[in-house]
């Protein structure tokens, strides 16, 4: 082994301070790497644990051989996190920025270790080591600001713009349209222009959402008619805006009060063409011939006159429909509406949130469609109870505790189909009690007429949900080319397992394939399991993939190490990893994957984008 002399001043600070932060990090590194061998993960931090102690106790007693036996350690850990992690930025830069700030330390230390009484060391090669450390961990913290790419293009898009005179004037729906393609025919604003964007007005709504565990968000998808901009707040209040300048032109406040779950994600709106115009000529009445549908946080929907801010007096009791008729006891924040009504030709339809996990038998999950003009039930979609098409018979309900509609639906006019996104029966992953209905409709794509509510095809896409994988998003339909020079109308549904389904939207069968895999059972005593699930390998998988050890991350070891333990003392069996006694973690979650925003398509361009969120959830069943 080389000795040296102390090294002294700067040099003796360095030393010390290289030593004592290799020690440090040493113990944490091979303590928490015992921990996670004795969990069944890996065994590399337990070395390098070891290692980085025993190079530090010869760095302190002026050992150069420490230095050399923390650099191959280091050189190891180059090639096993490449081994463990792959190419990609962000998992390497976690394994290996921490080892390279005390090599790049090692290297300036290096030569006053080496120095002995006769003469200094040649100092040039140690700093040449150092120099390139110093650079490779800058153009790593600088590479930290890049955009990571997970899935880079195959091939270069050919961005084809608007063809004149089909520029769009209105954002009637929230998803744009009733099919949801959330496609804005605009292309004034693009990639050579976007940086010149200036803030043109700024109106104040009055509702600032309070973070006092309420659950209020603003969460609202604007609708513009004309010159007109209509936005509804968490509170469900409805502001009427000049898109141009911002300026208030009415409001209207519904005094909705909820204690949970605040929030308007959108508007309905329906125009009577033949009455628009009468009004216009004056030639008869028009009593609110375009009307906004507001859906309130207490369970009722509003009309409202979209040109002067006052209820259509003829819509329900002079402009309000009571939502909490035929549904029985609902406490306090057990239902509520939080998606956007669906305007499908002359019926408004609604579904409504139910509250998860509280109980059992809570509120129905009933569907309903009323006449746009006079409010009356047109039909009800009751998925306990499916020839009940009305209002239930006088002392009963609609079947509580059902499977519920709380995102948004999709309508076909030419079909005359109202596409339903189907939640689970509460509570999400206990389902011992759900019945054969309850299974039946549960997260699923229920296809109804949109006369008459009946059922014309269903699919579903978790068999005996027990994931809380209800179906979250609004359905895109989109006519598909057939390579024949016709179209395949479909239906295109994501989910929080983060498959998205492709269905024929007239028969309800894949268009892109599905298959039936084997998923793996829970023991959970008085549960049931379905042995397999519907996979939808057809199209591609987002973010669902099962997770391993290498999976996990953190910003530096000591993080990383956390995270690997929790991983390891957990079941993981993949997307369909059944709830248990034990601790088990669920990926994606509970919020997905995909979950309320939907998609987005561009038809000149044949592109959809998607959005997902890939949270875990880490659960465990209790008994009672």
């Amino acid at each position: 082994m080389a000795f040296g002399s102390a090294p002294r001043g700067i040099p003796r600070i360095l030393q010390w301070l290289l030593a004592g932060l290799m020690l440090l990090i040493g113990l944490a590194v091979g303590g928490l790497g015992f921990k996670l061998a004795a969990v069944g993960g890996s065994f590399y931090f337990v070395i390098m644990g070891v290692v980085m102690v025993i190079a530090a106790l010869l760095i302190f007693l002026n050992r150069s051989s420490g230095i050399v036996l923390y650099g191959i350690a280091f050189i190891a850990s180059l090639f096993w996190a490449v081994s463990d992690a792959g190419w990609d930025f962000w998992p390497l830069f976690s394994r290996l920025f921490t080892f390279a700030v005390l090599a790049f330390l090692c290297a300036i230390v290096w030569p006053f270790l080496r120095a002995d009484n006769r003469g200094a060391a040649n100092k040039a090669p140690a700093y040449g080591v150092a120099a390139v450390l110093a650079l490779a961990m800058l153009v790593s913290l600088g590479w930290m600001f890049k955009p990571q790419t997970l899935v880079a293009a195959n091939e270069p898009v050919q961005v084809k713009p608007v063809a004149p005179g089909e520029q769009q004037k209105n954002w009637e729906h929230w998803g744009n349209t009733t099919h949801g393609d959330r496609f804005a025919a605009l292309d004034q604003i693009n990639k050579q222009n976007i940086s010149d964007l200036k803030v043109a007005w700024v109106a104040h709504t009055g509702d600032i959402p309070q973070s006092n565990g309420s659950g209020a968000e603003d969460q609202n998808t604007p609708l513009q008619i004309g010159d007109t901009l209509y936005v509804c707040t968490p509170y469900s209040k409805v502001l009427a805006l000049d898109v141009d300048s911002g300026k208030e032109k009415w409001r209207y406040d519904s005094k909705a009060t909820a204690p949970n779950w605040q929030r308007c994600r959108g508007l309905g709106y329906f125009e009577d063409h033949a009455n628009v115009t009468a009004s216009q000529t004056g030639t008869s009445p028009a009593a609110c011939p375009r009307r906004l549908f507001l859906p309130t946080t207490d369970a009722r929907l509003i009309a409202i006159n979209a040109d002067n801010g006052k209820l259509c007096d003829d819509f329900g009791d002079h402009g309000t429909v009571d939502l909490s008729i035929g549904m029985g006891e609902i406490k306090p924040g057990y239902y509520q509406q939080t998606s956007t009504p669906l305007v499908a030709g002359n019926v408004v339809v609604v579904g409504g949130r139910v509250a998860d996990n509280f109980s059992t038998g809570e509120p129905p999950g009933v569907v309903r469609a009323y006449d746009v003009h006079t409010g009356k039930l047109a039909w009800a979609w009751d998925p306990g109870n499916p020839n009940l098409t009305g209002l239930p018979p006088e002392g009963q309900t609609y079947t509580r505790g059902t499977p519920n509609v709380w995102s948004a639906m999709s309508y076909d006019a030419k079909l005359n189909l109202i596409y339903l996104p189907t939640g689970n029966a509460t509570p999400d992953f206990w389902a011992g009690e759900r019945t054969a209905l309850d299974d039946k409709y549960s997260s699923s794509i229920v296809a109804v007429d949109a006369s008459t509510g009946q059922v014309r095809w269903h699919f579903q896409t978790t068999h005996h949900d027990l994931w809380d994988f209800d179906l979250p998003s609004q359905p895109l339909l989109y006519d598909l080319p057939d390579g024949k020079g016709g179209t395949t109308p479909v239906l295109v549904q994501t989910s929080k397992q983060g498959m998205i389904f492709m269905l024929n939207r007239e028969t309800g069968k894949p268009v892109a394939k599905v298959e039936e895999r084997p998923v793996p059972a829970g023991n959970v005593e008085g549960e049931r399991y379905s042995p397999t699930q519907p996979y939808s390998v057809g199209m591609p998988m987002i973010g669902n993939q099962t997770l391993t050890e290498s999976d996990m991350w953190g910003a530096t070891p000591v993080d990383l190490l956390l995270c690997r333990i929790q991983f390891k003392e957990m079941r993981h069996q993949g997307v369909f990893t059944p709830p248990g006694l034990d601790r088990s973690l669920q990926f994606p979650g509970s919020l997905g994957g995909m979950n309320w925003g939907s998609v987005s398509v561009d038809p000149n361009n044949s592109l959809m984008f998607v959005n997902d969120m890939r949270l875990g959830l880490a659960n465990y069943m209790v008994p009672r």
